[in-house]
Protein backbone atom coordinates (compact mmCIF):
# COMPACT_ATOMS: atom_id res chain seq x y z
CA UNK A 1 0.00 0.00 0.00
CA UNK A 2 1.84 3.56 -1.09
CA UNK A 3 0.65 6.86 0.68
CA UNK A 4 1.33 10.05 -0.91
CA UNK A 5 0.77 13.37 0.99
CA UNK A 6 -1.04 15.81 -1.27
CA UNK A 7 -2.17 19.65 -1.43
CA UNK A 8 -5.01 20.46 -3.29
CA UNK A 9 -5.76 24.61 -4.12
CA UNK A 10 -9.15 25.69 -5.61
CA UNK A 11 -8.48 29.60 -6.50
CA UNK A 12 -12.03 31.72 -6.64
CA UNK A 13 -14.66 29.39 -5.51
CA UNK A 14 -17.60 29.56 -7.66
CA UNK A 15 -21.00 30.79 -5.62
CA UNK A 16 -23.45 28.07 -4.66
CA UNK A 17 -26.11 26.87 -2.44
CA UNK A 18 -27.61 23.97 -1.23
CA UNK A 19 -30.07 23.19 -4.08
CA UNK A 20 -26.94 24.41 -6.55
CA UNK A 21 -24.54 21.90 -6.76
CA UNK A 22 -21.12 23.11 -4.97
CA UNK A 23 -17.50 22.73 -6.54
CA UNK A 24 -15.69 19.56 -5.86
CA UNK A 25 -12.15 20.39 -4.43
CA UNK A 26 -11.30 16.55 -4.60
CA UNK A 27 -12.88 13.76 -5.41
CA UNK A 28 -11.06 10.35 -3.85
CA UNK A 29 -9.67 8.21 -6.78
CA UNK A 30 -10.76 4.56 -7.21
CA UNK A 31 -9.69 2.03 -4.84
CA UNK A 32 -8.27 4.42 -2.53
CA UNK A 33 -8.76 5.69 1.20
CA UNK A 34 -8.37 9.42 1.45
CA UNK A 35 -7.34 11.29 4.88
CA UNK A 36 -8.14 15.03 4.79
CA UNK A 37 -5.75 16.52 6.96
CA UNK A 38 -6.51 20.36 6.95
CA UNK A 39 -9.29 22.51 4.78
CA UNK A 40 -8.52 25.81 4.66
CA UNK A 41 -10.88 28.91 3.53
CA UNK A 42 -9.67 32.13 2.44
CA UNK A 43 -11.77 35.58 1.86
CA UNK A 44 -10.07 36.99 -0.75
CA UNK A 45 -13.36 39.76 -1.05
CA UNK A 46 -13.55 43.24 0.07
CA UNK A 47 -16.57 42.27 1.82
CA UNK A 48 -17.69 39.07 4.30
CA UNK A 49 -18.77 35.80 2.85
CA UNK A 50 -20.44 33.01 4.17
CA UNK A 51 -18.71 29.29 3.07
CA UNK A 52 -20.38 25.81 2.92
CA UNK A 53 -18.54 22.68 3.04
CA UNK A 54 -19.66 19.50 2.35
CA UNK A 55 -18.92 15.75 2.10
CA UNK A 56 -20.58 14.11 -0.89
CA UNK A 57 -21.07 10.43 -0.25
CA UNK A 58 -20.05 8.01 -3.10
CA UNK A 59 -23.46 7.02 -3.32
CA UNK A 60 -24.62 10.24 -3.95
CA UNK A 61 -21.67 11.78 -6.64
CA UNK A 62 -23.24 9.49 -9.15
CA UNK A 63 -26.74 11.16 -9.16
CA UNK A 64 -27.78 14.46 -10.02
CA UNK A 65 -25.82 17.76 -10.89
CA UNK A 66 -26.88 19.46 -7.34
CA UNK A 67 -28.64 16.66 -6.43
CA UNK A 68 -27.53 15.95 -2.37
CA UNK A 69 -27.68 12.54 -1.28
CA UNK A 70 -29.39 11.37 2.58
CA UNK A 71 -25.90 10.27 3.49
CA UNK A 72 -23.85 13.94 2.42
CA UNK A 73 -22.61 15.81 5.49
CA UNK A 74 -22.04 19.20 5.81
CA UNK A 75 -18.34 19.81 7.48
CA UNK A 76 -19.49 23.42 8.19
CA UNK A 77 -22.22 25.29 7.02
CA UNK A 78 -23.19 28.70 6.27
CA UNK A 79 -19.81 30.09 8.22
CA UNK A 80 -19.17 33.83 7.88
CA UNK A 81 -15.49 34.32 6.66
CA UNK A 82 -14.70 37.77 7.90
CA UNK A 83 -13.10 40.30 5.22
CA UNK A 84 -9.32 39.13 5.14
CA UNK A 85 -9.76 36.32 6.91
CA UNK A 86 -9.25 32.32 6.83
CA UNK A 87 -11.06 29.67 8.10
CA UNK A 88 -9.95 26.44 8.98
CA UNK A 89 -12.47 23.34 8.62
CA UNK A 90 -10.43 20.73 9.50
CA UNK A 91 -8.11 20.95 12.27
CA UNK A 92 -8.01 17.06 13.06
CA UNK A 93 -8.60 14.81 10.73
CA UNK A 94 -11.59 13.49 8.18
CA UNK A 95 -11.73 10.20 6.14
CA UNK A 96 -13.50 10.47 2.66
CA UNK A 97 -12.84 6.80 0.84
CA UNK A 98 -13.48 4.91 -2.48
CA UNK A 99 -14.62 1.05 -1.84
CA UNK A 100 -14.66 0.78 -5.51
CA UNK A 101 -13.43 1.88 -8.98
CA UNK A 102 -15.29 4.87 -10.00
CA UNK A 103 -15.50 8.00 -8.13
CA UNK A 104 -15.97 7.68 -4.09
CA UNK A 105 -16.76 10.68 -1.57
CA UNK A 106 -15.94 13.79 -2.94
CA UNK A 107 -14.93 17.07 -0.63
CA UNK A 108 -17.11 20.02 -2.19
CA UNK A 109 -16.99 24.07 -1.34
CA UNK A 110 -19.48 26.52 -2.06
CA UNK A 111 -19.19 30.47 -1.33
CA UNK A 112 -22.06 32.98 -0.47
CA UNK A 113 -20.13 35.19 -3.25
CA UNK A 114 -18.34 34.38 -6.48
CA UNK A 115 -14.89 34.36 -7.00
CA UNK A 116 -14.69 35.44 -3.33
CA UNK A 117 -13.00 32.60 -1.88
CA UNK A 118 -9.67 30.35 -1.99
CA UNK A 119 -9.71 26.90 -0.63
CA UNK A 120 -6.53 24.49 0.20
CA UNK A 121 -6.59 21.12 1.41
CA UNK A 122 -3.93 19.07 2.54
CA UNK A 123 -4.43 15.08 2.26
CA UNK A 124 -3.00 11.81 2.28
CA UNK A 125 -3.66 9.10 -0.13
CA UNK A 126 -3.90 5.15 0.55
CA UNK A 127 -3.28 3.56 -2.60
Amino acid sequence: MATEFKRVAFANVPAGTITASGQTIYATPANCDTVVIGCLLTNTSGASITADVLIATQASTSGAVGALGNDDVYLIKGAVVPVGSSLEVISGKVVVANTGSGTGDALQVRCSTANSMDATISILENT
